[in-house]
């Protein structure tokens, strides 16, 4: 066990002294606290630039008026233009596009535009066309006073998800939250065992190459260096992860302080009682004088945060450790048999298929789950051994029932278990074997060996 030790903290410090190393342990927190900070609120800021959209209709004012302006789009309706002149001159007259409705084709209006234009837009256009498209359908039966009826049956509906407890307590969380930490956790899963895991067949490979293999055998048994380089660098990986886990936590809470001091939610019921007793106003005038001060973009970021803290955290750091280690020792002593039976890098293609196969899968099953997390393909996946360590982060976050869980993870043990004693059946027959081309066949000659 001594000099198993030594093999372990001999490739730990190797790698983790590498500048290569500290360079991705630093800069991977803060690539993290963007992802959990920036780009949400980049895509709750939009576009903040005007744009004009030119309106044509077709020999006909019946839509006239009927998409309004927003923030950032001003539609111009133009009468008695031709479609396919304005076509040619639009980007010239400061349009940034035109909007063709002809009354033959109301379901399919045309949007002409030199750049692609986003989603919002679309869904804007389609939704007041819908609206008035239904209106006068409805006009149609002459019903009295329609538009007063409309304008009071109008109703906007955000469903607000709300997680319940074994003791019936609440808390509120977001599908979307869910469905980042899915994509996160499975792509972090399968990055991470298949970079860890091409590392030991990358040093197993080295060491055959330059014969120092030859030294070290004669003072240690080959499983002994097998396990040794494999739980060496497995921690290496872990250390990577909680530097990562520590720093990205930091960061997005001194992102946080700093983005979005001006709607915690503290302040405000403070500066709302402060209000209401000093300038004697209602507590509903204090709220709304209060939060006025504070952007839509921000008090939905706010939200977004806040439901993103109220993920079962401790779960999702505990399986994803879990998972890393049990899914790297499965693959690694695989990568380490492969690495043993060949000469060369370029020998370990005809293995890495077979190999690298499960992984993909996995990782395409875990993008599938975020639409469907306890569909019959997603909770299979997630008990197969070979898939499950991507797809069940992937599931985590949505919420697994616990016996799946355990059921999976017990798999996994009794799988890497098997994995490693084979890999190790293998290793110390092909470490020493040189000049000669391994195949299928041959390692199953050697995974038979009982010498």
């Amino acid at each position: 066990m001594n000099k198993v030790s030594v093999i372990i903290r001999r490739e730990y410090l190797t790698r983790v002294r590498k500048k290569s190393f500290i360079i991705m342990t630093l800069l991977a927190p803060l690539l993290m606290a963007s992802l959990v900070v920036i780009m949400p609120l980049m895509m709750l800021s939009g576009d903040k630039d005007l744009k004009k959209i030119a309106v044509i209709q077709d020999n006909t004012t019946e839509f006239q008026n009927v998409i309004p302006d927003t923030r950032n789009e001003d539609f111009v309706y133009l009468s008695g233009t031709d479609i396919n002149d304005m076509i040619k001159t639009f980007d010239t007259a400061g349009y940034y596009g035109v909007l063709y409705i002809s009354p033959r084709a109301l379901n399919n209006p045309i949007i002409y535009s030199k750049k692609q234009p986003d989603i919002a837009l679309l869904d804007h256009i389609s939704s007041s066309l819908e609206k008035d498209i239904e209106k006068k359908k409805l006009q149609e039966y002459n019903i009295q006073n329609l538009d007063s009826i409309l304008k009071q049956i109008r109703t906007n509906v955000n469903p607000v998800t709300k997680l319940v407890d074994e003791a019936g307590g609440t808390t509120e969380t977001s599908t979307g939250i869910a469905m980042a930490l899915a994509y996160i956790g499975g792509f972090l899963m399968y990055m991470l065992v298949f970079m860890f895991g091409a590392q030991v067949m990358r040093g197993v490979i080295e060491e055959k190459v330059s014969r120092v293999v030859e030294v070290i055998v004669s003072s240690v048994k080959p499983v002994q260096l097998m396990m040794g380089k494999i739980i060496g660098v497995a921690l290496v990986g872990l250390t990577q992860f909680m530097i990562w886990v520590i720093l990205t936590m930091g960061a997005v809470a001194v992102l946080k302080t700093t983005i979005l001091r001006k709607t915690n939610m503290t302040e405000i019921t403070q500066n709302i009682t402060q209000n209401v007793m000093a300038e004697n106003q209602t507590p509903a005038q204090a709220t709304a004088s209060q939060t006025a001060q504070i952007s839509p973009e921000m008090a939905e970021f706010s939200k977004l945060f806040d439901n993103a803290m109220n993920q079962n955290w401790t779960l999702i750091i505990l399986s994803f450790i879990f998972y890393f280690i049990t899914g790297y020792l499965l693959y690694a002593s695989v990568f380490a048999a492969i690495g043993s039976a060949v000469d060369n890098e370029t020998e370990t293609q005809q293995f890495m298929l077979p190999v690298t196969i499960p992984i993909i899968l996995g990782l395409i099953v875990a993008m599938g789950t975020m639409q469907n997390p306890d569909s019959p393909i997603a909770f299979w996946f997630s008990l197969i051994p070979l898939t499950s360590p991507i797809v069940m982060m992937a599931r985590i976050p949505f919420g697994v029932p616990a016996w799946q869980i355990i059921l999976s993870m017990g798999l996994m043990i009794v799988t890497f278990l098997a994995f490693v004693w084979m890999a190790a059946k293998i290793y110390r027959t092909g470490i020493l074997m040189y000049g000669k081309k391994a195949s299928w066949k041959e390692m199953w000659k050697w995974l038979r060996y009982s010498g």
